[in-house]
Order: structure tokens, then C-alpha cells, then sequence
């Protein structure tokens, strides 16, 4: 019975750290976007991106769209990839954020496809890619750290009597 109620509480934390990390990523999709609008020679469109979440906030069901439409992009692959995680007890935080940044960039290929022969979509790949290693960071803060069924050791200090 313990091991049920374990399997179902990672279950729960694999879920809340992928919801939370999302919200987490489009943020830091917008900050970064944001922060690159006032470098010289930027895009004209990046400066559009700052007043995205002006219109996220007045338009609630927007907001709803983007963050369903990026669970339904990434949610694939973040799940074989929690999967595997759980299955082998991959507990390290650059593994974590290497897969959030490829699930992100992934999940951008989704919508345009043919992102690779544009060069000016390599530039939003990889703001894209940066917002999943803010991502990955966060799961892995929230259910990657704990991840499998393998719990660490725990050495005993010997006890001075």
C-alpha cells in the first residue's frame, strides 16, 4: 500500500512540476524577448512581444489559448522523457534543462516546420530553446530532484558513545 501511495504522489509532483514549468517558460519567453527588444539592430517584431502580456491580461481567454496550446506542443515529448527520468531515477538538473531546451525547440518545429530554412526563425529557436532551460530548471526543482523509485542512501554517522 505504501508503494501505491508513493507511485501516485510522483505522479502528482511529475504533473504540477510540468504545469508550473510551463508557466514558468512562456514568461521567460516573454522577459527574454523583452530584454532583447532594446539591443540595437533588433527585430521589429521583438518589440511587438512586449506588449503581449498587456494583451494576456486584458484578454484572460488568450492567455488560456497560448499556455493549452503549449501543453498540447510539448506535452509528448515531456512525458517520455518524465518517463524515462522515472523509470532510471535521473535526478541531475542539466539533464533536466538540456530536455526542457529540446522539448521547447521541438515543440516550435511543431508550428513552423520549416523553421530550419529561416534565418531569421533561428533567432526565435533559440530564445524558445533558453525559455525550456528556465523550464526544465523549475521541474527539476519541483519533481526532477526526487525523481524514480530509488531513494538516495542515507550513510549513518556513527554515533560517539
Amino acid at each position: 500500500m505504501a508503494m501505491i501511495g508513493y507511485v501516485l504522489k510522483r505522479i502528482l509532483m511529475v504533473l504540477v512540476g510540468y504545469l508550473v514549468a510551463v508557466l514558468v517558460g512562456l514568461i521567460a519567453v516573454l522577459v527574454i524577448y523583452a530584454i532583447l527588444s532594446s539591443l540595437p539592430n533588433a527585430p521589429g517584431y521583438f518589440e511587438l512581444m512586449e506588449f503581449t502580456p498587456v494583451a494576456v491580461l486584458v484578454v484572460p481567454p488568450l492567455g488560456m489559448f497560448i499556455y493549452f496550446l503549449t501543453i498540447i506542443l510539448t506535452g509528448m515529448q515531456t512525458l517520455v522523457f518524465a518517463l524515462i527520468a522515472e523509470f532510471f531515477s535521473l535526478r541531475s538538473f542539466w539533464l533536466h534543462m538540456l530536455f526542457g531546451a529540446a522539448a521547447a525547440a521541438a515543440g516550435f518545429m511543431l508550428i513552423w516546420p520549416d523553421a530550419t530554412d529561416d534565418p531569421e526563425r533561428w533567432a526565435d529557436m533559440g530564445i524558445i530553446a533558453a525559455a525550456g532551460l528556465v523550464a526544465g530548471l523549475v521541474y527539476w526543482l519541483i519533481a526532477g530532484r526526487d525523481a524514480g523509485f530509488r531513494r538516495p542512501l542515507i550513510k549513518a554517522l556513527p554515533r560517539n558513545v
